[in-house]
């Protein structure tokens, strides 16, 4: 008896403490979360029964929000958003309690800047910003009357971006400013559409395309900034880090080498020159295509690229290779930011890794710089090529989205 409550009070104790991390901000009254979403009593019933390593199938989530014809036509209002090609990263908005996700497929079926929210207590997806017209792979599609050139960047009449690329892992959320932030990069032919709407190419904006979107408000705001700025290359990551008070933009490779920290008070850039010789971070950071997390407890973050696991000591200021594994090697996951997403477990404090490719769901202890393939009891996890995953702190659960079925796993 005694254990059983103890185990109880340390799992409460955990999304306590994970919670006062991931909001970032003061413990003030809020204002109330719109679109106000019913909890689903079924749904939060299942996963508040669920036993360490154990997973259960939640349900088919309802998807709710002001649907346009775009949104329609791609039957958004049916399916919800579902994982896109090289964009599955989902980032948690605590102040919400919610999971917010956006990003643009390879071509097919659509590329679209919508903009949604997965709440799991009301088991529900929410549409924040309903899409604005489709874009082509390089262009800026059949219809492009709704986009607008203007200061050098592509805008449409309603204020999103017009253009729009993969997230690969380059998506986060500022706890502090409440705004999830995209470094958004693609390879629009930007000459080319400025002329076709009457701008001058000469002022296009040579900066990173990072735009910014707020839950509360349901607008994207561009987020240009003056020199000097990284390079926006595809498949970089981006994660807010509490201790350096912004958010970093990491890469590693011919386009860029470097870590990169983006402060959104005064709106800047800082290279961090981490590792201080060139050669030594290009030997232990990791390259494009990783997945990651901050780790609150530790106070690192902890990236899977391939067969390799990285480190960040953002006190430090340095990258560590702790691992690097053979490429054949079954001792470690396949990390890739196409169908391996990472993320932080608040309540075990390890990292939960997920390979859509395999369904192995794996989990990573930093102290012991080891990978444990999990064997879930309960329910078996949904399949399927358009899914999506995050953790939610909240319930303290790992949760996998096939279109609208939520399946949850709970580590302890």
């Amino acid at each position: 008896m005694f254990q059983q409550k103890f185990s109880g009070c340390r799992f409460a104790l955990a999304i306590v403490f994970a919670q006062a991390w991931l909001t970032g901000v003061s413990a003030i009254a809020q204002e109330p979360i719109k679109p106000a979403l019913r909890v689903n009593e079924a749904a939060l019933g299942k996963i508040r029964a669920l036993k360490a390593n154990s997973a259960v199938i939640v349900g088919q989530a309802a998807v709710v929000g002001e649907f346009n014809e775009v949104a329609r036509k791609f039957d958004l209002h049916k399916n919800g958003p579902r994982g896109r090609d090289f964009t599955i990263k989902v980032v948690w908005a605590p102040e919400r309690r919610r999971a917010l996700f956006c990003g643009a497929n390879h071509a097919v079926p659509h590329r679209i800047n919508d903009v949604w929210e997965f709440d799991l207590a009301a088991l529900s997806w929410a549409m924040l910003y309903a899409p604005d017209n489709a874009r082509d792979y390089t262009g800026l599609g059949k219809d492009f009357s709704d986009v607008e050139f203007k200061e050098g960047i592509f805008i449409t009449k309603r204020g999103g971006p017009g253009i729009i690329g993969h997230t690969w892992w380059g998506l986060t959320y500022d706890p502090v400013q409440r705004q999830m932030l995209f470094m958004n990069t693609w390879v629009t032919e930007e000459k080319k559409a400025a002329v076709q709407l009457g701008g001058d190419p000469a002022t296009l904006y040579p900066g990173p395309p990072m735009w910014a979107f707020s839950p509360a408000s349901g607008k994207w705001q561009m987020l240009k900034t003056d020199k000097p700025y990284p390079r926006p290359i595809f498949g970089g990551m981006l994660e807010y880090v509490p201790e350096l008070r912004g958010t970093i933009w990491h890469a590693n490779n011919w386009q860029m080498h470097g870590t990169w920290l983006y402060d959104a008070k005064s709106n800047s850039w800082r290279d961090l020159k981490s590792n201080g010789k060139p050669a030594e971070f290009e030997k232990e950071a990791p390259e494009p295509e990783q997945v990651g997390y901050y780790d609150v407890r530790r106070k690192l973050v902890i990236v899977h690229r391939h067969k390799s696991t990285h480190h960040f000591d953002p006190q430090l200021n340095t990258w560590k290779k702790v691992i690097a594994a053979d490429k054949d090697s079954d001792q470690v996951p396949y990390g890739h930011d196409a169908y391996s997403p990472m993320y932080y477990d608040s309540v075990s404090g390890h990292g939960l890794l997920i390979e859509f490719k395999t369904n192995a769901l794996w989990a990573y202890d930093p102290d012991k710089t080891a990978w444990t393939k999990l064997q879930p009891e309960g329910d078996k996890m949904p399949e399927g090529g358009k899914r999506l995953a995050y953790f939610d702190p909240s319930q303290g659960v790992f949760v996998v989205i096939n279109g609208t079925a939520v399946w949850a796993y709970r580590s302890r």
